[in-house]
């Protein structure tokens, strides 16, 4: 797997990151042993969890992997914190005292003594930017965190959080984006480029819909059959979407590969993209998006997929005309 340097940082990571919100719930400790250990050996690098998934569960159960199956060095651990976990005073939210809180927790279920990438899941409009910054300030220059991102930050937070005076730069943005969603390349995008900021998708797959499985039905065993996740594939079901995954099935016609491959080489390769994160339900699955990364889509089908997703942009995006 090819290596890409995450944003205008020294930090080197794997084209592809291994996504794990279902360790430790959906995902069993020996399914995710599996993935991890498919995934390193076929290049894979970074492999990102958050405090929050399954309550703690999937950092635990990463951790529990770490050292006897896959040497931590051989890995760029990323997780998150902001995400509430509870009512208490420091159990969520972006103030200084629940950060470093959050950061002690998934440092112990991990077992590790650093954090390679540590990323804020969300802005806190409660807390002041300043206070925020100064808890990942803190958390890089006592060495338990390496490099510090964000997620889902809008643009103006992200181009805010990135000028703010401090000793930390930030290296990476975790953001939703695939030819289902395209929205993040009105501002987002604009301000990651302009501050030398990473993009890492997550949701590269429109939440599994551009796998085509869904084109007529719902598969018993797919996330738009679990109550849990009903909601959220849902969201990517619609006359739109069924237009796109079409476009997405005859280019894969075209080229004998799969549709899951096709829309993760077109996220892929995007500008400002380092490494969509993939999630699996089995190694199996797994292994379908690491097809991936023998796919580069030529440039007549990546420019009929670019028409077939565009998205209305105009004032003041496009500015002046």
């Amino acid at each position: 797997m090819e290596n890409r340097q995450l944003g205008a940082s020294g930090l080197r990571v794997s084209r592809m990151g291994l996504g794990t919100m279902s360790w430790g719930t959906g995902t069993d400790a020996e399914e995710a042993a599996s993935q991890l250990v498919a995934f390193v050996d076929a290049g894979g690098t970074l492999v990102d969890t958050a405090d929050v998934y399954g309550d703690g569960e999937s950092e635990r159960v990463l951790g529990s992997l770490l050292g006897d199956l896959v040497p931590r060095t051989d890995i760029v651990l990323a997780t998150k914190a902001v995400a509430r976990s509870g009512d208490g005073p420091f159990s969520g939210g972006a103030s200084r005292g629940a950060l470093l809180t959050a950061l002690d927790g998934s440092l112990r279920r991990l077992g590790v003594d650093h954090i390679d990438l540590w990323q804020l899941h969300a802005w806190d409009s409660a807390v002041p930017i300043e206070e925020t910054l100064s808890a990942v300030e803190f958390a890089v220059t006592s060495g338990k965190v390496r490099y510090a991102g964000v997620s889902n930050y809008s643009g103006w937070q992200l181009a805010t959080a990135a000028a703010m005076p401090s000793g930390v730069r930030l290296v990476s943005t975790q953001m939703e984006y695939s030819l289902l969603q395209r929205g993040i390349e009105r501002e987002v995008l604009p301000a990651a480029e302009h501050h030398g900021i990473g993009i890492l998708p997550w949701a590269p797959l429109g939440r599994g819909v551009l796998t085509g499985k869904y084109r007529t039905g719902t598969p018993a065993d797919s996330r738009g059959a679990s109550p849990t996740y009903a909601g959220y594939v849902e969201q990517h079901r619609t006359e739109r979407a069924a237009r796109i995954v079409q476009a997405v099935v005859t280019a894969a016609d075209g080229l004998g590969t799969s549709p899951l491959a096709v829309a993760l080489a077109w996220v892929r390769d995007r500008p400002g993209v380092v490494a969509p994160v993939v999630g699996a339900r089995d190694t199996g699955q797994l292994t379908g998006s690491l097809i991936a990364e023998e796919i580069t889509l030529p440039p007549a089908i990546r420019s009929a997929l670019d028409d077939v997703s565009s998205i209305e942009t105009g004032y003041p995006e496009r500015w002046p005309h």
